[in-house]
């Protein structure tokens, strides 16, 4: 008999968790999957039904779930009769946990995606749920699956249950992020971008903790040192109707180096447009863009958030976080490589494709969640 598998999570609009969400219930052929959004269908509802999978949404509001919502949860449970419940982030976690519970679900398996719960850097309703959720946790989740190695160590030492915490690193679909030339051409063109520009992006949407203030201002340490080059910023939300963000790159005289790009579909062939790819992150788990971006062959420099270092495996491409100078420092080491050492550059390309080819792929990602769902303790 087919295993059913019921998946909380807290929306579905773009972002790193609901990706990888996606990506498991498309490559998971044997299980049957049903997906339940607290919120609504967002970006990838859609993607999931056209594939087969069932989309269920609450249309919870943001912050307020109400009674009546959670207990229609309860009833789109016991509907389903799974035999097992994958809830995402904190939200789901606490709310898709206990009603799995109310509704007679033994096997629980939470989901965390953070690896930072510190104040100034997430918001106290978030620090709150997750501290909820780890005096739940000896109780609602037979397991709890981290995204990251940091995110673990993260939450043990805020309360979580230790010895239900467990890392199953993403995995991407190497069919789709793959070094393609014409693609990346093809995006060159369409931005007017000229061939022989040392071409920088940051693909992520526009959130306090992605710091895009600490990449201009990185980018105007760049510009000061005489290299040349152009950075696309991709993503929701970083677009000339962002006033805050056109004000600051007017403010370092970026407005004719930095182009604002906005959300994109195909971010397989931005990758492989770029020359450089620099996360710019105060907090990540597992910051999904490098891996991507490296997969299409695309060498990336970051900030040493989250499991950043090791999807990299250079602690030269790393630098702290809030560190322009420093960030400033490798995106100009990376372009002076990419001018003068072309064969090294082209190795450099190679390494990072191979490297997310043997440590990041779709399959053992998907074997890894099996596992844990039917052969856990």
């Amino acid at each position: 008999m087919t295993k059913k598998i019921v998946h909380i999570i807290t929306g579905l609009n773009d972002g790193g968790a609901e990706g990888v969400l996606t990506r498991l219930c498309l490559h998971s052929k044997k299980i049957q999957h049903v997906v339940i959004s607290l919120m609504d269908e967002g970006k990838y509802g859609p993607i999931l039904v056209q594939s087969g999978v069932e989309v269920l949404c609450l249309g919870m509001n943001p912050g307020k779930p109400g009674i009546i919502r959670f207990f229609r949860l309860v009833r789109l449970i016991r509907a389903n009769r799974p035999d097992v419940v994958q809830t995402w982030m904190y939200h789901a976690d606490l709310l898709g946990g206990i009603a799995a519970r109310v509704a007679g679900i033994r096997r629980v398996f939470w989901g965390i995606r953070h690896s930072t719960l510190e104040k100034g850097k997430s918001k106290k309703s978030t620090i709150l749920i997750a501290r909820l959720c780890a005096l739940l946790s000896s109780w609602v989740p037979e397991k709890i699956i981290c995204c990251a190695n940091k995110a673990l160590l993260v939450h043990a030492d805020i309360g979580y249950s230790a010895r239900k915490l467990s890392v199953i690193s993403n995995g991407y679909d190497l069919s789709r992020f793959k070094p393609d030339v014409a693609a990346g051409a093809k995006v060159r063109t369409e931005l007017s971008l000229r061939p022989n520009e040392f071409i920088i992006g940051n693909v992520g949407r526009f959130d306090p903790l992605k710091d895009h203030s600490n990449l201009l201002q990185a980018l105007a340490l760049v510009m000061e040192r005489k290299v040349h080059f152009c950075c696309l910023l991709v993503g929701k939300g970083l677009s000339s109707d962002n006033t805050e963000l056109v004000e600051q790159i007017a403010e370092l005289g970026l407005q004719n180096t930095v182009l604002l790009v906005g959300q994109r579909p195909d971010i397989p062939a931005v990758m492989n447009a770029l020359d450089l790819h620099v996360l710019s992150s105060l907090s990540e788990g597992f910051p999904n863009v490098l891996a991507e971006a490296m997969a299409c062959g695309t060498p990336c420099v970051s900030t040493d958030v989250g499991d950043a270092l090791d999807i990299l495996g250079d602690k030269e491409a790393c630098c702290p976080a809030r560190d322009p100078q420093a960030l400033a420092e490798m995106i100009i080491k990376s372009a002076r490589e990419w001018q003068h050492c072309p064969s090294v550059w082209q190795a450099r390309k190679a390494a990072s494709s191979q490297r997310i080819g043997a440590m990041f792929s779709i399959e053992a990602m998907v074997e890894a969640y099996e596992a844990c769902w039917f052969h856990a303790a």
